[in-house]
């Protein structure tokens, strides 16, 4: 037999193998994730004989998700990125999933202005996704910059009109900026959206307060 004809025969046994691999590990990764949920401690005592066995990404991945789950946000958020930034992290989607997340946990340690670089990185690798506009624009908000907050959500909401989070966030930010009429704009859509959302409706009572005291009943 030709060298040829044994690497044909061969290879389609290695790339069902490699399939294998890989279901088996999203499989443990899916089980890690709800795990980190439930019983982080757990998880986590999972994710390190996962690493113990071979630091593949998922591997990794779960530990962070583990750490996270544990409160650690901080941490999670550093390995999360770092993550994200190794040469096997995988394609774009991959890496850019990763650096939502950091960000996100970035914001819940009480680090916005982390949170704002490692977000501003995801969007250079994922500028269409709406969510990862949005989570900048909350880090935006904590720094109380409101403006670039709101540039944020309007480019979120021209690519998602309905969602409730963004307009809310937004009417927030118009609100810290004294725009009453603007924020009352965006409350009622988020109103008409979902109605008996209890955010939109603390921040009802919220506007129509400010309208109040500014004398604008």
């Amino acid at each position: 037999m030709s060298l040829l004809a044994i690497t044909l025969a061969v290879l389609p046994v290695s790339q069902s193998a490699i399939a294998e691999i890989e279901k088996a590990e999203q499989a443990r990764l899916n089980a890690c994730i709800e795990l980190s949920q439930e019983d982080p401690d757990e998880a986590y005592e999972d994710s390190l004989r996962w690493l113990g066995e071979g630091a593949t990404p998922p591997a990794r991945y779960c530990n962070a998700v583990a750490i996270i789950g544990k409160g650690n946000y901080k941490e999670g958020a550093a390995r999360l990125e770092e993550l994200a930034n190794a040469p096997d992290a995988g394609g774009m989607k991959d890496r850019a999933l990763y650096l939502a997340q950091s960000g996100n946990a970035w914001l819940t340690a009480g680090y916005p202005d982390a949170a704002v670089t490692t977000l501003t990185n995801a969007i250079k690798l994922a500028p269409e996704d709406a969510d990862v506009r949005t989570d900048r624009a909350a880090a935006y908000f904590s720094l109380e910059k409101y403006e670039e907050a709101i540039e944020d959500l309007d480019k979120s909401l021209n690519i998602y009109p309905n969602q409730v989070d963004a307009l809310q966030l937004r009417a927030r930010s118009w609100l810290k900026l004294e725009e009453l009429d603007k924020a009352e704009a965006d409350m009622n859509r988020a109103m008409v959206i979902d109605g008996k959302n209890i955010d939109t409706l603390v921040l009802r009572g919220d506007i129509r307060e400010a309208k109040r005291l500014a004398g604008d009943d």
